[in-house]
């Protein structure tokens, strides 16, 4: 298949490619910068300059392929309503183009916030709806096309997708760790982050790109739920830090912005997309990351 992929050179993204074109496809990236226009020309894939905010580029991506990857979001923590907007239009001109098609969207969303007290499962509903909500409501939107012709995937990654390179939340606590001289965790560490190795998760985004029938909800988790007191533990002992906890109404002041996400529990369980899929991780775990030195040098 010719797959037309945004957020193609990053993070989640680059790997997904390298994964895609393996398997035989052809990837258009979407790109913004040369830098990332170089990269994908390297790996081997096609190259088609723009951004969430070019729509009509969006629509003749999509027109072009056999099928849609959507991993870009802006990430503007600053701006999250506007962040919010821009991936709902994109993902609006995106099934536009698609509907009545049968063509797949595999679209980038999360398993976190789905459940309260309990792992979130593939048959919880996201609880995200409208163009405000978190990622613009584009889960349920995505998912409301299985029905008009679009064999829509929503991909649920973990809060954190791990290894060598990552720039995200893990690197965020470990950066904050250094800075504070000490690697915490809220309350008494015992609520829960889902984890996923980097190549995990692509082989995932391959093996759904063939066989996922439309509607899937898939969990992109290898670890159901590891406690942040393992995560700040396994942090401190890489840094040479001690480790304490933070009393929750001062987790704000301590972390910063990643404050209230570290204090939420965000297990998930991804038995039904390992049955559905036959998918097995074979990568290392998180904290087998944090040790063998992914974050920091051993």
């Amino acid at each position: 298949m010719r797959v037309f992929v945004t957020g193609a050179s990053g993070w989640i993204g680059s790997a997904s490619v390298e994964q895609l074109l393996a398997a035989g496809h052809q990837v258009e990236g979407l790109a913004r910068s040369g830098a990332s226009a170089e990269r994908l020309v390297t790996a081997g894939a096609s190259v088609r300059r723009g951004d969430l905010d070019d729509l009509d580029g969006l629509r003749a991506g999509a027109a072009a392929a056999d099928a849609v990857l959507h991993l870009a979001n802006k990430h503007d923590f600053t701006d999250p309503v506007g962040t919010n907007r821009a991936e709902r239009q994109a993902v609006e001109t995106l099934l536009d183009e698609l509907e009545g098609s049968d063509r797949p969207l595999l679209l980038a969303s999360g398993a976190a916030g789905l459940a309260s007290g309990r792992l979130a499962t593939e048959d919880d509903r996201s609880p995200f709806d409208g163009p405000t909500a978190m990622r613009g409501g584009t889960e349920n939107l995505t998912l409301s096309y299985a029905d008009r012709g679009v064999r829509s995937i929503a991909l649920r990654f973990a809060p954190t997708v791990h290894g060598t390179g990552d720039h995200g939340f893990v690197s965020v606590l470990v950066d904050v760790a250094r800075r504070q001289g000490v690697s915490a965790y809220v309350g008494d560490g015992a609520n829960r982050w889902a984890a996923v190795h980097r190549s995990d998760a692509a082989r995932l985004v391959a093996l759904a790109l063939d066989v996922a029938p439309a509607g899937s909800r898939l969990h992109v988790v290898a670890e159901e739920g590891i406690p942040t007191r393992e995560v700040a533990e396994a942090i401190g002992a890489g840094l040479g830090l001690p480790v304490r906890s933070v009393a929750p109404d001062a987790a704000g002041e301590h972390f910063g912005w990643i404050g209230g996400f570290f204090g939420m529990d965000l297990g998930a369980s991804s038995e039904h997309t390992r049955k559905l899929l036959g998918w097995t991780p074979t990568g290392p775990t998180l904290v087998e990351d944090l040790r063998g030195g992914a974050y920091f040098p051993v």
